[in-house]
C-alpha cells in the first residue's frame, strides 16, 4: 500500500493548483501512463501516485481548483477509497463501458474559454482525441505543452540507465532481420514508408533484446522508427556497450539519442508516408510528426505477431513451467509445514519464499509483478500487496490467496493457487469450487479459429452467474515470452473491443483467471496460463482449445466436491495426473511428498 500520507497528498495537490494558477490552467489531466504507454511505470513517470497516493496500476486523476477525482475500476474500489482518504481526491467508481467518465465529469466543470491542461507525451493519442471530441467541441482548450509535475516533484526520480542485453538465442527461432522483414512487409501493405513504435516490448521483441528499466518487465526505454530500408533505436547513451551496436548496425538499425525521438520525427519527409497505431502512440508522438506527412493508422502489425507463440518458443515455455511449477511445490511444502506446526507465517514471508525458491532456477531473472499474498479479508482486493507497513498474519480460519509470476529467459508465469487455512467454511468451499467450474468450463472449450477473445469470457462466469456471482475483472489477458505479463493483443472481457486484430490464433497464451470477491470477508481466484493449439477440424471450418500450460496442484481441500459433475472431476483428476507426471522427477523430500499428497485423484463417493 502507498506510503504518501494524507497531509503530503493535500500538501502536493496545493502546489499542483498553484502551478495551474501560474500558467492559467483550470483542470489537470493526469493518466497512470507514460511515453511508451505502458502499465507498468518507471518512477518517473509514476507522477499519479506520487501525487495522490493511490499506489494501484490503474487510474486517472482530473484536478480542478476546486474539486479532484481519481477514478479506478472495480479492482481498486475497496484500495483507491483507503488511500485517498483525507486527501482531498475523491475516489470515482469507473464501471464498465464508462471510460469516458472523467472526461465527462470535467464537460460539467469547465465552460467555454476554460483551459485543460495535460503532458502531451504520456496522453494516447486515442485519449487526447476523445478530450478534443468531448471538450474541444464545447469550447474548452486544451494544452498539453508543459508537465507541471516538474515544477512540483523536486526530488522527481531520473530515467533508468540499466544496461540492455540481448535474448539469449537459443531461446529464438527468429532473428531480428527476419521480424524486420516481416514488419516491412506490413508496412507495405499499407503503402508506409516508415513506422513509429514506442510500446515498450514491441521493441523488446522486434530487436530481441531486453533491459529491466520498468519493474516486472524485461523492457528497456526506447523508441524504434522503421524505414522501408533503415531502423532506428533511439535510447539513452551508454545502454548499448559497443558489440551490441555493432550487431545492430549489421541489421540495419542505427542507435540514436532517446532525446532527440521528436526532433527525428519532425524531419521526416513531408511527402512520404507514416503508420502509427493511436492507441499504442501518444499524442506528443503524434503532433511531432510534419504537419503535411501523410498519416496512415492501422493496429500496429508486431503486436499480433509477438502475442502469436512460435512452436520453439512453447516448448521453452512448458519447460519453464515445469522449474515454475517445482519451485511452488517446494514453496507450499514449507508454507503447509509451518502451518501445521502453527508457525507464524506472514503475508510477507510468503513473499519471500516464493521468490528464494524461483531464484533457485538458473534461468529464472526476476517476478513478473508484484505477489500478491491476501488473507481472508484482503483476498477481497484483487490486487492487494502487503507491506511492511500493514500485512496479516496467517493463522486462524479461512483462505489464503496468493497470485505470483515470475520471468524467466524461457517465459513468463503468472498463477493464483487457493490454500486452506484451519477450518475452510462451507461458504468458502462453495466459492472455491464455483470459481473452479468457472475456470473448467473455459479450459474445455473449443471455439472457432478467429473468434473475438472477448466472446469466450462468458463460458467462465456461467457457473458463477447461474448462482447470482459475478467479478468485477476480465477473465484473461495475453502473456508475452519473457516479455510483459499482461500482453495483447487478446483480452477475454466482456468490455473488450470486438475487432479483427483480437481474434483467437493458434499459438496465443491467456491467463485463465474467473474469482469471487467479497468485502470484508475473503476473496477467491484460480488462474492458469492456457495456451490456444488446434483442435480437430470439421465440415464448419477450422477449430481451436486450450492447452494449459501452468503446472501446479489445486488444493482440493478448498473445494465442496459434491459440486463438480463426472466431466469436471475428470479434467481436474487429468490435470493432477498431468502436473504429477511432469513435476515428480524435479523434487524429492518434503515438496515431493506434498505433489503426491495434493494430485491424489478426487471422488464423489
Amino acid at each position: 500500500m502507498s506510503s504518501t500520507s494524507a497531509e503530503t497528498a493535500r500538501q502536493r495537490l496545493s502546489e499542483l493548483r498553484d502551478a495551474m494558477r501560474r500558467h492559467q490552467v483550470d483542470a489537470w489531466w493526469l493518466p497512470s501512463s507514460d511515453p511508451h504507454n505502458s502499465e507498468y511505470l518507471p518512477e518517473h513517470w509514476a507522477g499519479r501516485e506520487w501525487l495522490s497516493g493511490f499506489d494501484g496500476s490503474v487510474g486517472t486523476l482530473v484536478v480542478t481548483q476546486d474539486e479532484a477525482g481519481l477514478w479506478v475500476d472495480s479492482r481498486y474500489f475497496v484500495q483507491a477509497e483507503a488511500q485517498l482518504a483525507g486527501s482531498g481526491i475523491a475516489m470515482q467508481k469507473l464501471t464498465q463501458g464508462q471510460a469516458a467518465a472523467p472526461m465527462q465529469w470535467l464537460s460539467e466543470r469547465l465552460a467555454a474559454g476554460d483551459t485543460l491542461g495535460y503532458d502531451a507525451q504520456v496522453v494516447s493519442l486515442a485519449h487526447g482525441r476523445q478530450l478534443d471530441e468531448l471538450l474541444g467541441q464545447q469550447g474548452v482548450n486544451l494544452r498539453g505543452d508543459k508537465d507541471l509535475l516538474d515544477e512540483i516533484w523536486a526530488d522527481r526520480p531520473r530515467l533508468q540507465l540499466e544496461p540492455i542485453e540481448p535474448h539469449d538465442p537459443r531461446y529464438l527461432d527468429q532473428t531480428r532481420g527476419e521480424r524486420l522483414t516481416h514488419l516491412r512487409e506490413a508496412m507495405a501493405d499499407h503503402a508506409a514508408d516508415w513506422h513509429l513504435i514506442s510500446t515498450l516490448d514491441d521493441i523488446a521483441w522486434l530487436t530481441t533484446l531486453r533491459g529491466s528499466d520498468v519493474g516486472f518487465n524485461p523492457v528497456f526505454l526506447a523508441h524504434l522508427l522503421v524505414g522501408r530500408a533503415t531502423a532506428t533505436l533511439f535510447v539513452a547513451p551508454g545502454k548499448l556497450d559497443a558489440e551490441q551496436t555493432q550487431a545492430l548496425a549489421e541489421d540495419g538499425i542505427e542507435v540514436a539519442d532517446y532525446a532527440d525521438w521528436a526532433a527525428r520525427l519532425a524531419a521526416l519527409p513531408r511527402d512520404e508516408t507514416a503508420l502509427i497505431d493511436p492507441a499504442r502512440v501518444t499524442l506528443g508522438t503524434r503532433q511531432a510528426l510534419p504537419a503535411e506527412m501523410n498519416v496512415v493508422e492501422a493496429f500496429q502489425p508486431s503486436t499480433l505477431a509477438k502475442g502469436i507463440k512460435t512452436d520453439h518458443e512453447l516448448a521453452f515455455v512448458r519447460q519453464t513451467m515445469e522449474a515454475d511449477g517445482a519451485a511452488l511445490c517446494r514453496f507450499f511444502a514449507w508454507l503447509e509445514e509451518c502451518l501445521s506446526r502453527q508457525e507464524p507465517v506472514s503475508e510477507l514471508d510468503v513473499e519471500t519464499r516464493l521468490r528464494e525458491q524461483r531464484a533457485q532456477h538458473a534461468d529464472f531473472v526476476c517476478e513478473s509483478f508484484n505477489t500478491i499474498a491476501a488473507f481472508n479479508a484482503n483476498g477481497a482486493l484483487p490486487h492487494y500487496r502487503a507491506t511492511a507497513e500493514a500485512y496479516s498474519t496467517i493463522e486462524g480460519d479461512g483462505l489464503l490467496l496468493i497470485d505470483s509470476g515470475g520471468q524467466y529467459r524461457g517465459g513468463t508465469t503468472d498463477i493464483t493457487r487457493m490454500v486452506p487455512v484451519g477450518e475452510v467454511s462451507r461458504a468458502q468451499r462453495e466459492d472455491c469450487t464455483l470459481v473452479l467450474k468457472g475456470m473448467i468450463a473455459l479450459s474445455r472449450a473449443r471455439f472457432p479459429e478467429g473468434i473475438a477473445a472477448s466472446r469466450l469470457d462468458a463460458l467462465a462466469r456461467a457457473p458463477l452467474w447461474a448462482t447470482g456471482r459475478d467479478y468485477g475483472h476480465g477473465t484473461g489477458h495475453g502473456v508475452g515470452y519473457f516479455l510483459n505479463v499482461h500482453e495483447g493483443p487478446q483480452v477475454i472481457s466482456s468490455g473488450a473491443s470486438v475487432a479483427e486484430h483480437t481474434a483467437m490464433r493458434a499459438g496465443m497464451i491467456t491467463s485463465n483467471e474467473p474469482g469471487v470477491y467479497r468485502p470484508g470477508q475473503w476473496g477467491v481466484r484460480i488462474e492458469n496460463l492456457v495456451a490456444n493449439r488446434p483442435a480437430p477440424a470439421s465440415e464448419f471450418g477450422h477449430f481451436l482449445e486450450f492447452e494449459t500450460l501452468t503446472l501446479c496442484p489445486i488444493d482440493s481441500r478448498c473445494l465442496a466436491p459434491l459440486m463438480l459433475d463426472q466431466a469436471e472431476l475428470d479434467w481436474l483428476n487429468a490435470y493432477h495426473a498431468e502436473v504429477r507426471r511432469r513435476l515428480a522427477p524435479l523434487l524429492d523430500g518434503p515438496a515431493l511428498a506434498w505433489l503426491e499428497a495434493r494430485t491424489e485423484p478426487l471422488t464423489l463417493a
